[in-house]
């Protein structure tokens, strides 16, 4: 277990208990109207779930992957997905509790993903993918070193384990950046 205490945080991998809690967490951040009281919503472009009980236990159980959990005070405040794909880190599956946004605690999340995985995988780039008319969401990531790069995949229209979306013209953009 990883505690910073500067920031009252314990980081630690998720586990087969943290399931419900981490699911809550991550609808909770991006869709309905709990997820409005943040910044990271998703509600005006997507209905339905954004995760299910099994995508989180099939992050949890992948040996390539790890589900980063943040705590307060013992509770679970964030999550994030590190996925070792090679000579990169994939990023994804980041969740801040919206009470909690905007006051910092994702740059700290993010920047000791990118620790890890530089320090642990020996990877030089971290990616990810981003919705990308999320426009906001682009812009914070930039800020934090991220590079579009005009690499575009699908969204999986039709697969309602994704959300139903409420718009034609969503896409996701890979994001990258260098840790060296």
């Amino acid at each position: 277990m990883d505690t910073t205490a500067s920031t009252g945080l314990t980081f630690r991998d998720a586990t087969d208990s943290d399931v419900d809690a981490l699911v809550a967490l991550i609808e909770s951040a991006y869709r309905g109207d709990s997820s409005r009281a943040g910044w990271t919503t998703e509600a005006d472009i997507l209905e339905g779930q954004r995760i299910d009980p099994e995508g989180v236990l099939a992050v949890i159980k992948s040996p390539d992957s790890r589900l980063l959990t943040v705590e307060r005070d013992s509770a679970v405040v964030a999550c994030c997905q590190l996925e070792h794909r090679g000579d990169h880190a994939y990023f994804g599956m980041f969740a801040v509790s919206p009470a909690l946004q905007g006051a910092g605690l994702g740059k700290v999340i993010i920047a000791e993903a990118e620790r890890h995985a530089r320090e642990t995988w020996g990877v030089e780039e971290m990616h990810m993918t981003v919705i990308s008319v999320r426009e906001d969401l682009i812009a914070w990531y930039e800020r934090r070193g991220y590079r579009r790069t005009g690499r575009m995949t699908p969204f999986p229209y039709g697969d309602e384990r994704f959300g139903v979306p409420q718009r034609d013209d969503l896409q996701f953009e890979l994001l990258a950046k260098p840790l060296a």
